[in-house]
């Protein structure tokens, strides 16, 4: 039986643990603190016996205070087990002025470089795969529950430019990983654009007026989301593609609303999704 270790089992690592589980894997990840599905990740003696059992280890669990925690505590461990998978950030790109960006680019000189630092450590481990992910949506975690919630904005600046990414498109790209070979890979879709056109379409499937625009000072925004709109980019996900065989089911923000639209009850509440 095929074994995945989840470090970190957060919002997208979760869907992949679904999806994994119902095709007969057996799943074990940790957490801060151990739930009933979850194991600590201070528990040593339980996450090392995992570890050695595991035939795939995947981590999404972030820095903490610059340093990577999961390798510091665990990292020699890790090489034993036949697959490793790292889900990272395409902020480590830092802004780019709206330009694309793919694999080559320098990372490090962005808002993330704690990420970058982490980035850059999983990559010495032999065969490792990281995963680049620029803005994650999915159902209960998207524009369109922004909308409902009366939280979503839209911004006065006309030449900002983001990439995102559906959270199946994650899982179906780290499963195409695990029989591709090492190395870093952008996930992302195949249309950059602006925040707000993905409010406004949000809006549109909605019925609800578009909210009014805003600068961003009066906005009001949380300082992780301010952040967000001081970097801008197009990410490239063309390596994704030829090398893994890697395709989006959901490949612009339209498809990919116009699907959780369908699908997602209006009572369903939501964190606002992490920029990336």
């Amino acid at each position: 039986m095929s074994r995945l270790l989840i470090f970190g089992l957060g919002y997208t690592a979760t869907r992949l643990a679904d999806r994994l589980s119902h095709e007969g894997w057996h799943i074990a990840a940790t957490r801060r603190t151990a739930t009933a599905n979850t194991i600590a990740f201070d528990d040593e003696p339980v996450v090392r016996a995992e570890i050695a059992a595991a035939t795939h280890i995947l981590s999404s669990v972030p820095p903490t205070d610059g340093r990577d925690p999961v390798l510091d505590r665990y990292g020699p461990a890790l090489l034993r087990t036949r697959w490793l998978g790292y889900l990272s950030s395409t902020g480590v790109y830092g802004d780019a002025a709206g330009a694309w960006v793919d694999e080559t680019a320098p990372v490090g000189t962005g808002r993330r470089n704690a990420r970058a630092a982490a980035d850059l450590a999983w990559q010495t481990l032999p065969g490792a795969q990281i995963f680049r992910l620029p803005g994650i949506y999915g159902p209960g975690r998207s524009a369109l529950d922004r909308v409902r919630e009366g939280r979503a904005h839209r911004i006065d600046l006309p030449d900002q430019v983001f990439s995102r990414v559906h959270v199946d498109d994650i899982v179906a790209g780290v499963l195409a990983g695990m029989d591709g070979p090492p190395g870093v890979y952008n996930l992302a879709d195949d249309q950059p654009s602006s925040q707000n056109a993905v409010i406004e379409a949000a809006c549109d499937l909605l019925g609800v007026p578009w909210p009014v625009l805003q600068s961003l000072d009066a906005a009001n925004l949380s300082p992780m989301a301010r952040g967000f709109y001081a970097e801008n980019r197009r990410v490239a996900n063309g390596k994704a593609k030829r090398v893994l065989g890697w395709r989006p089911a959901f490949p612009n923000y339209r498809a990919g609303l116009r699907a959780l639209n369908a699908t997602t009850s209006p009572a369903i509440a939501s964190a606002e999704p992490t920029p990336a």
